[in-house]
């Protein structure tokens, strides 16, 4: 590009602009600072000196002497939760909520700050009723969240269902199968007291809100069982196979004994037969194994186990093996399967258990609601092994 005289008038004129914008900005900067307490300064350098402690008193001094430093007292709130000291976090944010020259939507995040300090103090009636409070806000939904985790803490599952339906409403996502667990845990406290109709009546709402609910046809059909309708028991166990597949070794011993009661045992056997050869599972195997040893002999369980095995090599196959070999064993070689047998028992302990998903907690029992964690079904119905897990 060749040189134009103009431009030596130009290049001063953008300097001199350049440099007046500068000072406009330096001194807006300036008046800016100047307004801020020197506490605020001192917390900052507090800050970058990682004394945290002291950072906090500094700051909480800015609050004082500037009551109008709304983002700092929900920085501090938060911060004081965080840390566990709730009773401090909930002054911070219930001084804004009662302040009256706060705008509407301050207000609200305030609200909602001071309920979640509530909830982690364990004061729940409060927290309660300050999510309900946030109805028809932004917060609506991440409140009826924490509605929804304080109801089942309580195990007020009446009020846990109609938030679950609330939150189906207001999102348009399902949460049905929450529901449905929800309603077994009601059906649960009837059958406590032997309420078995009412039980019913919640097991078929289960049903309703998820057709898929497994745990609610199990119920049901033992309340069937209870009533004596056994035919209808084993029909509704046996819906089991469209809804979860995985979950038909927890009803394989209750169809058994229902075919047992109307006198019609070999075809609960051959229904059992027809699934473990569709759905591998120990805990099947292990209902069959003890339907043949009781009805055909050792020969014929020995055998289940040993094409079992074969199939599907576990350790826990394994130990059913020798004890299928020990029923049929008279000889001097007892002795020594008996050792071995006992040390692959001792072994396959651990791999016997059932395991959560979500926190990895251990049971000996099936769980639909962990222990732990609190998340519905997030056992396996298979025990670790069969899921690749090491003790």
């Amino acid at each position: 590009m060749d040189f134009e005289p103009w431009m030596l008038l130009v290049f001063p004129l953008f300097f001199g602009m350049g440099w007046l914008a500068a000072r406009i900005d330096i001194k807006e900067l300036l008046s800016e600072s100047s307004t801020l307490p020197r506490s605020y300064f001192q917390g900052l350098n507090f800050l970058l000196n990682e004394q945290q402690d002291q950072a906090i008193e500094a700051f909480i001094e800015v609050v004082k002497v500037d009551p109008q430093t709304v983002e700092l007292h929900f920085a501090l709130g938060s911060l004081f939760r965080r840390r566990g000291e709730v009773d401090r976090a909930i002054r911070m944010h219930l001084n804004l909520v009662e302040r009256a020259d706060l705008e509407e939507g301050k207000k609200q995040q305030a609200l909602f700050e001071l309920a979640q300090d509530y909830l982690k103090a364990g004061i729940l009636d409060r927290a309660e009723t300050a999510f309900h409070e946030l109805h028809g806000t932004p917060y609506e939904k991440e409140s009826l969240d924490f509605l929804l985790e304080i109801f089942q803490k309580e195990k007020d599952w009446l009020k846990a269902i109609d938030i679950s339906q609330r939150l189906t409403a207001l999102t348009g996502v399902s949460h049905g199968n929450e529901a449905a667990f929800f309603f077994c845990e009601l059906a649960a406290s009837e059958l406590a007291i032997r309420q078995n109709e009412a039980a019913a009546v919640h097991l078929e709402q289960a049903l309703n809100v998820n057709p898929q609910s497994v745990r609610a046809s199990i119920m049901l059909g033992d309340v069937e069982l209870a009533a004596g309708r056994v035919a209808r028991a084993i029909e509704i166990w046996k819906r089991v196979e469209q809804q979860d597949a995985q979950y038909l070794p927890l009803v394989a011993e209750r169809l058994l004994q229902a075919y047992r009661r109307i006198g019609d045992e070999a075809t609960g056997v051959t229904l059992l037969q027809t699934w473990l050869q569709k759905y591998p599972s120990l805990d099947l195997m292990n209902v069959l194994f003890g339907a043949l040893v009781q009805r055909d002999g050792a020969e014929a369980a020995y055998q289940l186990v040993r094409n079992e095995l074969k199939r599907n090599p576990t350790l826990l196959g394994l130990d059913k093996l020798l004890e299928a070999q020990l029923l049929e064993t008279t000889s001097e070689k007892r002795g020594d399967l008996e050792l071995v047998k006992n040390l692959i028992h001792n072994r396959t302990r651990g791999l016997a258990m059932y395991r959560c998903k979500h926190c990895g907690f251990k049971a000996r029992q099936f769980y639909w609601h962990c222990p732990a964690c609190h998340s519905w079904e997030s056992y396996s119905p298979k025990r670790s092994e069969e899921n690749g897990v090491a003790i």
